[in-house]
């Protein structure tokens, strides 16, 4: 039966996991960030629209929310989707699989300016018909060692460990060398190119999702799962 170590923060990694049970698979919970909210303010003159490109923004924004949920809220992932209309933004747009590409859609929409409320350690971008003002509402702390869960299960060996982020990927990376574990000897699946990049070179093996999701990520390792589960998507 196929092991899976899944890293990333919660509650994304207990989607994640139910996910690979669902596929008859066996998940080793280690998250290696935990998030943490962090104070912010509003602008001065509120945006036309607001931007998430993680779920975390919206579940950890605050109060300062209810200020902004009048207004079109586009996100990446339907994770991030979900989270944001639990949050009380009545109009939520999708796009993927990335910033880039919600910026495209936004920008054809006719998106002229927008707020985009995102983790300490965000991918930045913009696009060149887009005035985007940016306020950080969270962070992803990185723990300073591998859980023990984490030690374990890969001294055993025959698992499969998840990379969601290229955060995460460089941040397992490093881990690993500083545990002294061989990285000849675990395998990786990579949630898209730019995180399998992020991991280095030297492992066992590497398998990339075809679209940033668990259901692909699950897929590049042979796993398929029918039943629906929630939160499965991009943090």
């Amino acid at each position: 039966m196929t092991t899976c170590l899944i890293l990333r923060p919660q509650p994304g990694a207990d989607a994640s996991a139910r996910r690979v049970a669902a596929a008859g698979a066996t998940a080793v919970v280690a998250p290696i960030f935990s998030y943490a909210p962090i104070d912010w303010r509003l602008p001065e003159a509120l945006p036309a629209t607001v931007m998430m490109t993680s779920a975390a923004a919206p579940r950890l924004g605050g109060p300062a929310l209810a200020a902004l949920t009048g207004l079109p809220c586009y996100v990446v992932g339907e994770a991030t989707a979900r989270a944001a209309a639990a949050a009380g933004f009545a109009n939520v747009i999708t796009q993927g699989p990335d910033l880039v590409a919600l910026l495209d859609r936004m920008a054809a929409d006719g998106v002229r300016e927008t707020l985009h409320l995102a983790g300490r350690d965000h991918r930045t971008g913009g696009h060149p018909a887009i005035r985007v003002e940016r306020r950080i509402v969270y962070a992803a702390e990185a723990h300073p060692r591998l859980p023990e869960t984490a030690r374990v299960a890969l001294r055993r060996g025959d698992i499969i460990a998840l990379l969601h982020s290229p955060r995460a990927a460089r941040c397992f990376a490093a881990l690993v060398d500083a545990e002294g574990l061989d990285r000849a000897a675990i395998d990786l699946a990579a949630f898209s190119p730019a995180v399998a990049d992020a991991a280095g070179a030297g492992w066992a093996s590497m398998r990339i999702a075809e679209t940033p999701t668990d259901a692909a990520l699950l897929a590049a390792i042979g796993l398929t799962c029918d039943k629906a589960v929630r939160g499965e998507d991009s943090e």
